[in-house]
């Protein structure tokens, strides 16, 4: 028996393995009943394939864990999830979560797929990067599936097309709050962090700015890569993910960078996490004076406060107010 593989107490014991041997430190049990080679480490596709492995024939891996697996950006959370096919049992075992997905009517395909809704992909039957993505929609917020839907951009899974034409099509739970999520996704976002920022900024009723601005040399070589941008106005915003100078070499760097974005007459914006998840308001504020300074059309003289739903850290009321 393969015991890189999940495979069952009954398996092992059929195999040879004792029930003492199974509580070794040589496997590890990923829920009840089931169990992998310690070796093996505890990766998304390991989860699905335990969790199929105990589900009714026809089951896949879905929501968070096909997600997961396509390398999209999700909260934590302990669950394995997948779909039962229509008509079948649920899976009632802990550690797992099965969901159904009555729609299921088509055939799977073996292709690497970004659209339709199953796939085969090593064995193991999972939701396609875009199905993943509508099946969330019901679970997280606006903002969450955003971060989704860029990060399985980021993975090559996607392009934002596709899931603007899957979620036009989704009448599942979510359709409304996916079709309007599907519309914010880009491509070239690099982090979470940095979709937080501009749907932020966007929530709040701002300009959208332009992801991943590319200034290069006359070589045509990069020189600066700002995280969103008003080229026209020479203002950058960006997400800072360190929390202190991590060597003189990165400090010299960024003095050097500072120095030639102010030759430049470029205005920079910089927001650490802080500034996104604790006092969002005072981010707003200072992205909104710096716009006005350097006269980027289309701030209002309120913003929406659709923001705070989504942002709410600590508000303080004279962000709507402020004119």
């Amino acid at each position: 028996m393969d015991t890189s593989k999940p495979f069952t107490r009954a398996q092992a014991l059929r195999s040879g393995i004792s029930r003492r041997a199974l509580t070794s430190g040589n496997f590890r049990r990923i829920v009840w009943g089931v169990y992998v080679d310690a070796a093996v480490p505890p990766t998304p596709m390991i989860e699905a394939a335990t969790a199929l492995l105990v589900s009714p024939t026809g089951s896949h891996a879905s929501h968070f864990t096909a997600a997961r697996i396509w390398g999209g950006v999700v909260p934590d959370q302990p669950l394995i999830h997948v779909c039962a096919a229509p008509g079948s049992t649920r899976c009632q075992r802990q550690g797992i979560r099965s969901h159904e997905c009555a729609d299921l009517h088509h055939a799977v395909t073996s292709e690497r797929s970004a659209l339709g809704a199953v796939i085969i992909d090593s064995g193991v039957r999972v939701s396609t990067p875009a199905r993943s993505f509508l099946e969330l929609a019901s679970a997280m917020g606006l903002v969450d599936l955003v971060v989704l839907g860029d990060s399985l951009v980021k993975s090559k899974r996607v392009v934002p097309h596709d899931l603007v034409e899957a979620a036009d099509d989704w009448h599942g739970p979510g359709a409304v709050r996916a079709r309007r999520a599907a519309r914010f996704v880009r491509a070239g976002v690099d982090s979470p962090m940095e979709t937080r920022l501009r749907m932020l900024m966007v929530l709040a009723g701002l300009p959208e700015p332009t992801v991943n601005h590319v200034i290069r040399w006359p070589d045509g070589s990069w020189r600066f890569r700002f995280d969103l941008a008003f080229p026209d106005h020479r203002l950058a915003i960006e997400y800072d993910g360190r929390h202190h100078v991590q060597d003189d070499a990165t400090w010299e760097s960024d003095i050097y960078r500072r120095e030639d974005l102010d030759r430049g007459k470029w205005r920079r914006v910089t927001v650490i996490s802080s500034g996104i998840f604790v006092s969002p308001d005072q981010t707003l504020r200072r992205i909104v004076d710096v716009m006005r300074e350097v006269g980027v059309p289309g701030v209002p003289r309120r913003l929406s406060d659709e923001w705070r739903a989504h942002f709410p850290g600590r508000p303080v009321s004279y962000l709507s107010d402020r004119t």
